[in-house]
């Protein structure tokens, strides 16, 4: 029997790997012997990854001289050691110094996943930096992917790659939705609403994600602001890490309170219950790798709101599964809550739309189908 081909994955923390890799790895592990490679101290924090082999390298997310010189001689003496037939790299420090190391390696498949770029937001020579070090991304890999095509588009207008550069694979996202997982129940639903204290009447608006200022959390604040007092029962659930420590400044709104109309629920490892505690998701971010929390709202049957930016473009459709606001506009997305507030037939209508269509288009089985395409295509 030929031995199998070795692929090895590379992240900088285990929670990308189990985010985003987990399933395409328990598909590929069936032809591939998989490693991965990442920041990891302790074995538990890979428990679960279908994985032949770990090697922990420490890959900091921030910048760190020392630090990246070190990461980027191990990757490359590990790479050089294990001979693998493709490296796969998809978060932004890992993808830079896996694709150097794996050059001067001679690795023969350099692959890197674009998830949303740093510097769309950033103005002047700092943009420029991180735009130039996407540019040395393409340079450096034999192979690229994007997890949307407005994305692809959105790097092709800024001159980071060509139209032949790169691919985007099945309809977008990386690893697609587990259906089975997110799938709508009345038991969780009435469950998980007891627990936090909803009524009948009150109409949950619910964030997941990181709580941070390039996640449209101050506009969501301001916008619920807006709603509130018109909208006694309006409700707001937050469930995500506060990176921006956000909880903070909720006093500067006179209408938000919190533990009251606004409930902070930090970290979940269950998020397709939280998301059941919603009527309407929402996520006004200013920029997005493809926006997979979308479809796992969607897949659950909440109607959705999301910002015009490019990243999130793929993951609904506009006035067929939700709503599109204005990028950094709380008053498009007050206008946004306020018509799916007052509307549950259009709730309603709009979830159903969602769920159809994440089932058809963007299941974990569709996706993890074409990441086999992908790398069964390689020579």
């Amino acid at each position: 029997m030929p031995e199998k081909k070795k692929i090895c994955f590379i992240t900088s923390s285990p929670t990308s790997a189990h985010s985003f890799l987990k399933v395409p790895i328990d598909r590929l592990s069936s032809e591939f012997d998989i490693c991965y490679v990442g920041n990891f101290t302790d074995r538990k924090e890979i428990a679960g990854l279908n994985v032949k082999y770990a090697h922990p390298i420490e890959i900091k997310r921030r910048p760190d001289v020392r630090a990246d010189i070190k990461a980027l001689w191990q990757l490359y003496s590990f790479f050089k050691k294990e001979q693998f037939f493709a490296v796969h790299a998809i978060t932004r420090k890992a993808t830079l110094l896996t694709g150097i190391a794996a050059f001067c390696a001679h690795v023969p498949h350099r692959i890197k996943t674009f998830t949303g770029q740093i510097w769309a937001n950033m103005r002047g020579r700092k943009r420029k930096l991180y735009m130039a070090l996407d540019r040395l991304d393409v340079k450096l890999n034999t192979e690229l992917l994007v997890d949307g095509e407005p994305q692809r588009q959105y790097l092709i207008a800024n001159g980071i790659m060509t139209e032949q550069d790169a691919q985007v694979l099945a309809s977008g996202s990386i690893c697609g939705v587990d259906t089975v997982r997110f799938n709508p129940s009345a038991d969780v639903r009435k469950a998980i609403r007891q627990e936090l204290n909803y009524s009948d009447d009150d109409i949950v608006y619910v964030f997941l994600g990181r709580l941070k200022k390039e996640k449209g959390i101050y506009e969501l604040f301001e916008a619920f602001e807006q709603l509130v007092p018109a909208r006694p029962n309006a409700k707001l659930l937050l469930v995500g890490p506060d990176e921006e420590n956000c909880r903070s400044r909720l006093y500067e709104y006179h209408n938000l309170k919190d533990g009251g109309n606004v409930i902070f629920y930090g970290m979940t490892p269950e998020p397709q219950k939280l998301l059941q505690a919603g009527d309407v998701f929402v996520l006004p971010t200013y920029r997005e790798g493809f926006g997979l929390s979308v479809l796992e709202a969607s897949c659950v049957g909440l109607p959705v709101i999301c910002s015009d930016t490019y990243g999130v473009m793929d993951a609904m459709v506009d006035d067929v599964t939700g709503l599109r606001c204005k990028t950094a506009d709380s008053k498009t997305l007050r206008d946004c809550m306020e018509k799916l507030y007052a509307n549950p037939d259009l709730r309603k209508e709009l979830g159903k739309n969602g769920q159809k269509r994440v089932k058809t288009t963007f299941s974990r089985e569709i996706l993890t189908d074409a990441w086999m395409a992908f790398y069964k295509s390689l020579k």
